[in-house]
């Protein structure tokens, strides 16, 4: 078991510029299945388990249709993989983590396919110490569990762990599963609500956390190491 302190990063939004593809993507989805829904609806449910965001935005739709909103995305989503990017400073950040004698853990609940397509973009294995997925869980953010699977990956407590976010479901979830939340606004979500959630503090992006790192709660677990 490793006892060093852990660092748990969502993804999408947070170190790679997914989440207006996400949106995207959806709308097409919903557009298709002749359920149009606006983006900002879509927007706002970004980063929720994938199974609740297409219940609540289909309105209970029946099974049939929301895998078919499911498989469109995936269709949808996959064809704009190309301009997937890794966000300001997100590379640098793992780096600093890692080279701070801490876990690197990605706490995501996006499907294989998706994980996959991230994990190429961010170029990052060599940091990494744990990596979730959808398949880990039967539900996803807001709820704890996968940032509990998340500490059980990583051998840690919550008391010796952060989270990364940048929405208020991944607020949420680390709060309820005990573990402080540092919030940034890469993914579109103002520093009001974030607030509102309960982020623990709020940067701009990765590369703002990256350069003031003492100043983080990340700060408490390197000197616990």
């Amino acid at each position: 078991m490793d006892p060093r302190p852990a660092v748990l990063f969502d993804i999408d939004g947070t170190l790679v510029d997914s989440n207006y593809l996400h949106v995207h993507a959806w709308q097409r989805a919903f557009h298709e299945a002749r359920l149009p829904v606006e983006a900002w609806h879509i927007h706002r449910s970004i980063g929720m388990d994938g199974s609740t965001l297409v219940d609540k935005l289909s309105k209970g739709a029946d099974d049939d249709v929301q895998k078919r909103l499911k498989d469109l995305h995936t269709c949808y989503y996959e064809a704009s993989a190309e301009l997937l990017a890794a966000l300001p400073g997100a590379r640098q950040l793992l780096q600093q983590v890692a080279d701070s004698k801490l876990q690197v853990v990605l706490a995501t609940s996006a499907p294989e396919n998706e994980l996959a397509m991230l994990l190429a973009t961010l170029s990052c294995d060599d940091l990494v110490s744990a990596i979730t997925s959808s398949e880990d869980v039967e539900q996803a953010k807001p709820r704890p569990d996968i940032v509990n699977v998340a500490l059980e990956k990583a051998g840690v407590s919550a008391e010796h762990a952060v989270f990364v976010g940048d929405t208020v479901w991944d607020v949420e979830a680390s709060t309820r599963a005990g573990v402080p939340c540092i919030a940034v606004l890469s993914g579109g979500v103002s520093r009001g609500e974030l607030e509102s959630a309960g982020a623990a503090a709020i940067f701009d992006d990765a590369q703002d956390l990256c350069e003031h790192l003492g100043d983080s709660p990340i700060a408490a677990l390197i000197e616990r190491r």
